[in-house]
């Protein structure tokens, strides 16, 4: 898990998004254009918004600020309360993390397909997914029947939306998590996975090779770009102190 524990949100366990057909009747486990490319980070996988990435680290003027593809992250503590929602103790961390309330409905996670299309198209959100997404299909269920809020087109969040190949007559949620498994388990991922690993985990992660991969993130997030002791202005302290606590690359 390479430091990652479930112990603690800020280093949760981080698992790749493997799928990219999340809108057709039947998923073809066979065909490779249902794979996501897992050389590439999620922030590169659509061309577009690589370029708009790529363009951000080139043309960054800022002499205390390195150059970054993303000021976001991949894994956040937040980014885990938000896929575990549904479920204690998560839920209460959530609410704790929210001052008490549910987030508006339109950014609550309850569509598989929408979660994946935003993570392709928005600049802000580069989230990889948790494990639980390969094993516990009860993180799509609302079984505790939270109000969890009516989203801007009047539709009501309650279970999480599956893709339309998940849909089965029986116990289609477990069915939803078998094909996530099956995927991650096949001999296209197996084949390309230590790629990703590199990304996350291995030399990828600084260096010329993230420049290359595009897979250079927030300074501030990397173990060790700061010294904490050295800064005297309380509030960069704090905002520094933030981004390390909250985001952490591995």
């Amino acid at each position: 898990l390479s430091g990652r524990t479930y112990n603690d949100l800020n280093q949760y366990p981080v698992f790749p998004w493997v799928i990219t057909n999340y809108e057709s009747e039947e998923l073809d486990l066979t065909l490779p254009s249902n794979f996501r490319d897992l050389s590439k980070p999620v922030g590169a996988l659509n061309p577009k918004r690589a370029a708009f990435f790529a363009e951000r680290y080139e043309s960054w003027e800022d002499d205390q600020v390195p150059k970054f593809h993303y000021g976001t992250h991949y894994s956040t503590a937040s980014f885990a309360l938000t896929w575990l929602l549904r479920i204690e103790p998560f839920t209460t961390l959530f609410l704790n993390l929210q001052g008490g309330k549910f987030d508006h409905a339109d950014r609550t996670f309850s569509s598989i397909s929408r979660a994946w299309r935003n993570s392709q198209r928005d600049t802000s959100d580069i989230k990889e997914l948790i494990p639980e997404f390969y094993y516990l299909p009860e993180i799509f269920v609302n079984s505790n029947d939270y109000n969890l809020g009516v989203m801007d087109d009047g539709t009501v969040v309650s279970d999480v939306e599956l893709p339309p190949w998940a849909k089965t007559p029986e116990e289609f949620f477990v069915f939803c998590v078998w094909l996530f498994s099956q995927a991650l388990e096949s001999e296209f991922v197996s084949c390309q996975l230590h790629q990703w690993i590199d990304l996350i985990f291995g030399y990828k992660q600084q260096g010329p090779e993230a420049v290359r991969s595009l897979n250079v993130f927030y300074y501030l997030t990397y173990e060790g770009a700061v010294n904490l002791s050295s800064i005297t202005d309380s509030v960069l302290r704090e905002v520094s102190l933030y981004f390390i606590n909250i985001e952490k690359s591995s």
